[in-house]
């Protein structure tokens, strides 16, 4: 389809359920994003513009407004041309070219890996989301047309597109409710991710399509034959599962295809809700349900929206079959989601919409002040992964908390304040410590105190679930603290300074502090203080990074005269080798321990605590527990790996993977293969189909660990794998 075609197609979508769409303006866009795009080639060998043309079509086809579908048209002219945001603004308006920015990649920064330029970016993508829901939805179907052109990319970079797609943008697609887009990209993933199975599964699926479709005719025909006899004005339509969400169950419930006999979905659109529980009669009548298999998602909608009836029946020849009933305005929320309540109208959508929404913000408005992006989108996967309970208020409203949430969690959901001055919890009229965990069902009431000096204790860090909970208790502490953060921050500085031989007036110029604010999105020097002093960002990372920009500008002859002197220093210090292969600078003839939360290994970046009794605790560098002993900071010791210790190390990582059978016994094969010895596995499962396994082994160094990492990443249906830290 030619240029013109496309364009043609495009406005006649458009024209047919808004026809008084600006016509024009989406004509220029395209000539805009055509001359912009003009020399560029997609890897499949077509001119780059057939992907923002196929982009906006399937926004069109959403029934999606205006500027998002002329946002989809130029969503890459930033990230791919050398048009600039102000263009995009002076040519468009700011609506739009806030619409593409949004989806804009940043460009790369010289000191950043390519893991921290792509949480960055998604980073950004998730904070826009919070702003602009739309922005999310162009990314969507941006992903999901580059999914269906997969197959032009070479294998490594479709299997690393493949699990970004289905660790991210699958479960915000089902949150959101768009499940058409959802069900696409799981297919797509499960194609680059595990072909032969894929294949197999697609083959014999095939094989069975005739004998399904004679299946589906015959239900379809009984029921329309009963509907038309009471003058219910029925639309019936038959549909295979899609393939992922069959291979789901065939690896959860370790069956094969002949096995699984519950493959075909019968859906019924009919006008009325009355309508919906005539059918389901109807249908109860002519075939025999299955007991337990009725839900009732119209009176109690899914958190996504999704709305109909579904009932599992035996049909002809005893063989399973799902039916859905639903009202058409249901079947587009179905389809689409929350695109589906999307009424922008004058730059304001409508009050319901923002309240189906709120989860969003929640979500992310809370992480606004993680500095770090990677641990942000780590936090953001795990909120989009968590279970939830439903708990209520004394007045009867709906709180949705994660799964193992706390009283101090419920507190926090309804108020900051409320959180802040709570003192005790009552949960079903019974007082519960505030450890206690939450359940579906349950009441909740929250005991305040009056003293307005009265805030939240440093533990209750470690005992809510929600994230939330924890940025509004973080919050607390950096305002009320802020004073007392920025003396120890300062203090912490100074002391980073001393233990790496520099001093303040060589390391922090005024240009190399500028961009590292604006880098961690701070305004003052305080402001840095601060966070180091309260325990977000740690004051080694600081000094080492104003530290890089000062070496580049000494000359080779200063820096080896600094690095001899430094040496000098060192041999004048008592130090002490213990069993575990550490050095001890300062301290003689103490008991030496590795910390068993981060379990840290020879190649690990590490630093000591003294501890009251048990000597020297060593703990890695990035242990979220150093960061509540850098408070003691003058308990804080210099320690490093000797060049020979003791031979093994106890190190724990953790494993999540789609469930598949024989998964466990791969991991196991692979660990045998390395000679490495498995000192404990612990393996569990999530309600969404996911494996979660805990591994504890003996290794030599970090070199061997990473080796043993990256070879259990290749596993078919490994989505991660990562160290664990307690």
């Amino acid at each position: 389809m030619n240029d013109n075609a496309k364009l043609e197609q495009l406005k006649s979508i458009i024209l047919s359920y808004n026809p008084g769409a600006d016509i024009a303006l989406l004509e220029k866009a395209h000539k805009f994003a055509a001359e912009r795009h003009a020399a560029q080639k997609r890897k499949s060998g077509e001119a780059f513009i057939v992907h923002p043309e196929s982009v906006a079509i399937m926004l069109a086809e959403m029934e999606m407004d205006l500027p998002t579908i002329i946002a989809g048209m130029l969503h890459d002219v930033i990230e791919d041309t050398s048009t600039t945001f102000e263009e995009v603004e002076n040519e468009f308006g700011h609506e739009i070219a806030y619409l593409v920015d949004g989806v804009t990649k940043l460009k790369r920064i010289p000191t950043s890996t390519k893991e921290e330029l792509q949480a960055e970016n998604l980073r950004k993508m998730f904070l826009k989301m919070a702003d602009d829901i739309r922005v999310i939805l162009i990314k969507l179907v941006d992903r999901l047309h580059n999914m269906r052109t997969l197959q032009y990319l070479n294998t490594d970079s479709q299997i690393t597109k493949a699990r970004e797609t289905l660790e991210i943008y699958t479960p915000i697609a089902h949150r959101l409710g768009i499940t058409k887009i959802k069900w696409e990209l799981e297919d797509l993933c499960l194609k680059y991710l595990e072909p032969e199975t894929y294949e197999n599964l697609q083959n014999q699926i095939k094989q069975k399509r005739e004998e399904q479709e004679e299946y589906i005719k015959l239900i379809l025909e009984k029921i329309k034959e009963r509907t038309q006899e009471i003058n219910i004005n029925a639309h019936l339509d038959g549909r295979p599962k899609h393939l992922y969400s069959i291979h789901k169950k065939m690896v959860r419930q370790g069956k094969t295809l002949d096995q699984i006999y519950d493959l075909i979905a019968v859906r019924v659109i009919v006008d009325t809700v009355k309508e919906c529980y005539m059918v389901l009669g109807i249908i109860h009548e002519l075939f025999k349900p299955m007991p337990g298999r009725f839900k009732d998602y119209i009176a109690m909608p899914k958190p996504n929206m999704y709305q109909s009836l579904h009932t599992t029946l035996i049909g002809p020849d005893g063989l399973p079959f799902e039916a859905q009933i639903r009202t058409w305005e249901m079947h587009k929320v179905a389809e689409i989601g929350i695109a589906a309540h999307w009424k922008y109208k004058g730059g304001k959508s409508d009050p319901e919409f923002e309240n189906k929404i709120e989860w969003i913000r929640n979500l992310l408005s809370l992480q606004n002040d993680t500095r770090d992006p990677s641990d942000f989108v780590e936090t953001f996967k795990m909120d989009l992964f968590t279970d939830e309970v439903y708990v209520f208020t004394p007045k009867g409203d709906v709180i949705s908390l994660p799964a193992g949430s706390t009283p101090i969690d419920f507190a926090y959901a309804i108020h900051s304040a409320i959180g802040n001055r709570m003192i005790g919890a009552k949960v079903n009229s019974e007082i519960k410590p505030l450890t206690y965990k939450l359940k579906t069902g349950e009441i909740v009431e929250i005991i305040t105190t009056k003293d307005p000096n009265h805030g939240p204790s440093r533990d209750w860090l470690n005992i809510v679930k929600s994230s939330e909970a924890k940025s509004k208790i973080r919050q607390w502490f950096k305002k009320e603290r802020r004073e007392e953060n920025i003396e120890r921050g300062k203090s912490m500085i100074e002391k980073e300074l001393k233990k790496q031989g520099y001093t303040h007036a060589q390391l922090f110029k005024t240009e190399w502090l500028e961009a590292l604010l604006k880098r961690y999105n701070m305004n003052t020097l305080d402001d840095l203080y601060n966070v180091i002093g309260f325990g977000e960002m740690s004051a080694q990372k600081v000094v080492s990074r104003l530290r890089d920009e000062y070496l580049k500008t000494v000359t080779d002859k200063e820096e080896l005269a600094k690095q001899e002197a430094k040496k000098e220093s060192k041999k004048e210090e008592p130090i002490r080798y213990s069993e575990n292969g550490i050095i001890v600078k300062g301290i003689e003839n103490c008991l030496v321990r590795l910390a068993r939360c981060c379990n840290p290994v020879p190649g690990d970046s590490i630093v000591g605590y003294v501890t009251r009794g048990r000597g020297v605790s060593v703990h890695r560098s990035d242990c979220p527990n150093v960061v509540t002993l850098a408070e003691m900071e003058s308990r804080l010791i210099d320690v490093r790996w000797a060049d020979k210790g003791k031979n093994s190390y106890v190190a724990e990582i953790e494993i999540t993977a789609v469930d598949r059978s024989k998964l466990l016994l791969e991991i196991a094969n692979i660990i045998a293969e390395a000679q490495l010895n498995m000192k404990a596995i612990n393996a569990r499962a999530t309600k969404d189909y996911y494996d979660v396994i805990d591994i504890m082994i003996e290794i030599s160094d970090r070199n061997q660990l990473e080796k043993l990492i990256n070879r259990l990443k290749s596993v078919e249906s490994v989505l991660s794998v990562s160290r664990t830290v307690k």
